[in-house]
């Protein structure tokens, strides 16, 4: 695909993640408030992503990765070598289907939704931390079920492993980058209807993805790690 003109957008955007849910929301959101996109697909085959390219053609680039590989992480940085973003965000992630508990996961379950919630959005991070600029924002999407504080039912224990654990990782991240003058944000976007969230969750994509973004765009310009919820308010750690 041609790469994206930045000549006439209002920001860029790196986001990882978006081939449906929430990502590809996210995308088409960004878009039609006149940003460039440069979006990511684990696969060859076309996506939704693709007809949202179609339908903002030279504001919607697609690259290819899949997280839990460390290889196409390094080769996406080398893809964007050249190129600089005022928002890095990672969208990607799962969640354990059967929803076992910590008696019934498997070794190889458990371990597959850590590495792909917390390690692999880091290591993302890690790797193309400095195609944005000095003074942008590096985001993850993280869950409400990430906080200790107000996990008081103890269901989806596995999920909100995951993400207390992304949380901690960031956090960790944003100590040793403690002079860093970019925004870092753990987003919570609540319980929304998607294939992850499911079809009993109270809110819709529609509602809710602008909200997140109106968080993302206030976030800018505001150093330090915040952990919000869509509405913008904080979430209890």
């Amino acid at each position: 695909m041609t790469q994206i003109s930045q000549q006439d957008a209002f920001g860029t955007i790196l986001l990882i993640g978006a081939s449906r849910g929430l990502g590809l929301a996210m995308a088409d959101e960004f878009a039609k408030r006149r940003w460039d996109v440069v979006a990511t697909v684990r696969g060859k085959a076309r996506t939704k992503l693709h007809d949202l390219a179609d339908e903002h053609a030279g504001h919607v680039e697609i690259e290819t990765l899949d997280i839990t590989e460390p290889d196409q992480i390094a080769a996406l940085r080398d893809r964007l070598s050249d190129r600089t973003f005022d928002i890095l965000f990672v969208n990607a992630g799962t969640a354990n289907i059967n929803d076992e508990t910590v008696a019934d996961v498997s070794n190889d379950e458990f371990a597959r939704v850590l590495v792909t919630n917390a390690l692999s959005p880091m290591r993302v991070i890690e790797k193309l931390q400095d195609l944005v600029r000095v003074d942008g924002l590096i985001g993850v999407m993280s869950s409400g079920q990430g906080s200790i504080t107000d996990n008081t039912n103890g269901r989806h224990e596995i999920y909100r492993c995951s993400k207390s654990a992304l949380n901690q990782l960031m956090r960790s991240y944003a100590a040793r980058h403690a002079s860093d003058k970019r925004s870092l944000l753990l987003m919570a976007p609540g319980w929304i209807r998607t294939d992850l969230g499911g079809p009993k969750a109270p809110f819709s994509v529609e509602d809710s993805i602008p909200m997140v973004v109106d968080v993302l765009m206030a976030q800018q310009g505001k150093p330090g790690l915040s952990y919000l919820h869509r509405h913008g308010d904080t979430v209890r750690w």
